[in-house]
């Protein structure tokens, strides 16, 4: 009569066959993955579009085996080549990385899944790419000693006369032309409504109490040279302060740092004073240049309002760490201070120390609110309906990439499909 197996017994035995099962799997599963190893499939190879030519891209499908254990490599030889394994390795990746989600091309522009490898051939590593030139192309699957290599395809590189990931810029810029030109013709026919700025309403009340007083008006045009926008709009309000001080005969004083700037704003000046009706009482010297260093420019300035005590001061344009030491030498003599910049760093500064502040784009609306020409009122109606409208894409674009992450819907894709469908 045979023996019972103990329970004991019959758990080490049954313990030791698992044992070894683990041990096989686990010595079995590298030769399973390398016997998984297969060339790249559905490799394309044509001339990169929408560029300046001198590159090809290469696009191929993922593989089950995509991971950083294995590697592509992407091989270019002469056209008439047909052995990869003598061309040369220009690009060699991990295979879970270079995707057709990572490159910076528009979704409209794509012709793949974005789930697809893509990487892109230029002159590199001792091989030259040249616009006319056809080149032979491989891709490459690389594990341990294992090189599996796709088909050999030719493609030739040459430039592009349009680059249509930017289509989505050249159909913004001329709707926001034909918007602006249509506000324009709309601001001839229909008077437009501006909001109210006080700073700029505060203008004649700053130049009539200088004429009461019978002082000097001091402007200041900026830290920054006329390549800046701030510049031309402070010498733009420049024009409106010096024609309304030529209406009330009141001296102006215009100190600047940039030599160019200085003559800019000399002949803006001018002009104001003819179209005032007064031009024997323009000065040359009402613009005089002092120096391009801010802290010495900075004290002559200081050193002008103690003497002269002009009774208002205009700040205007882009400014540094000179705003506080001008607008509190200002504030000491008792002068109407009206400051405007796009500098923010200086706008705490400016609020604190002056009467008035132009914020930010005020003082780009500043020619506008003080001119009231149409054309000038119709540009700035149309910036605002402008900025309305990004602001409003930007909000349903949250919206929208806030479903696709939730849903995992590719929105875009979804109307690319339903396009493709119904052609």
């Amino acid at each position: 009569m045979r023996p019972v197996a103990q329970p004991a017994t019959f758990v080490r035995r049954a313990f030791v066959v698992l044992w070894i099962l683990v041990c096989f799997v686990c010595v079995s599963s590298p030769m399973s993955a390398e016997a998984a190893l297969t060339a790249p499939q559905d490799v394309k190879v044509f001339d990169t579009p929408s560029d300046g030519g001198g590159s090809l891209t290469v696009q191929w499908s993922p593989a089950p085996w995509d991971s950083p254990d294995v590697r592509y490599q992407v091989l270019v030889g002469e056209a008439s080549a047909t052995d990869p394994a003598t061309f040369a390795v220009v690009a060699e990746f991990p295979a879970n990385s270079k995707y057709v989600k990572d490159t910076k091309t528009a979704w409209w522009t794509r012709t793949v899944d974005k789930s697809w490898h893509q990487t892109i051939i230029r002159s590199a590593k001792g091989v030259e790419v040249k616009d006319g030139t056809p080149y032979a192309v491989a891709v490459a699957a690389v594990q341990d000693d294992r090189r599996m290599f796709s088909q050999v395809l030719v493609a030739t590189p040459s430039p592009d006369w349009f680059n249509w990931n930017q289509l989505n810029n050249l159909i913004i810029a001329i709707s926001f032309g034909g918007l602006v030109f249509y506000t324009i013709s709309h601001a001839k026919r229909k008077e437009i409504f501006l909001r109210r700025i006080p700073g700029l309403d505060a203008v004649d009340e700053a130049i009539g109490r200088a004429t009461e007083l019978g002082k000097p008006i001091l402007y200041l045009t900026g830290a920054h040279d006329l390549h800046d926008p701030s510049t031309i709009a402070a010498a733009v309000i420049l024009g409106k302060v010096a024609k309304r001080a030529a209406l009330y005969e009141t001296e102006l004083m215009v100190p600047h740092r940039e030599p160019i700037t200085m003559a800019v704003c000399q002949e803006i000046t001018k002009q104001a004073y003819l179209e005032a009706g007064k031009p024997d009482l323009f000065k040359e010297d009402a613009n005089f240049f002092i120096t391009a260093d801010q802290f010495s420019y900075t004290a002559a300035v200081d050193g002008i309002m103690l003497r002269k005590k002009p009774a208002a001061n205009f700040f205007m344009g882009a400014y540094f760490a000179e705003a506080l030491l001008l607008t509190e030498t200002g504030a000491s003599t008792g002068a109407i201070q009206i400051a405007g910049t796009d500098s923010d760093h200086q706008l705490p500064f400016f609020v604190t120390t002056c009467d008035y502040t132009l914020i930010g784009e005020e003082l780009y609306a500043a020619s506008a609110y003080l001119s009231r020409e149409p054309v000038q009122i119709g540009t700035l109606r149309g910036q605002d309906i402008g900025k309305a409208v990004i602001l409003s894409m930007l909000a349903v674009g949250t919206v929208l990439a806030t479903i696709e992450v939730v849903t995992s819907a590719h929105w875009p894709q979804i109307f690319l499909d339903l396009f493709r469908d119904l052609k």
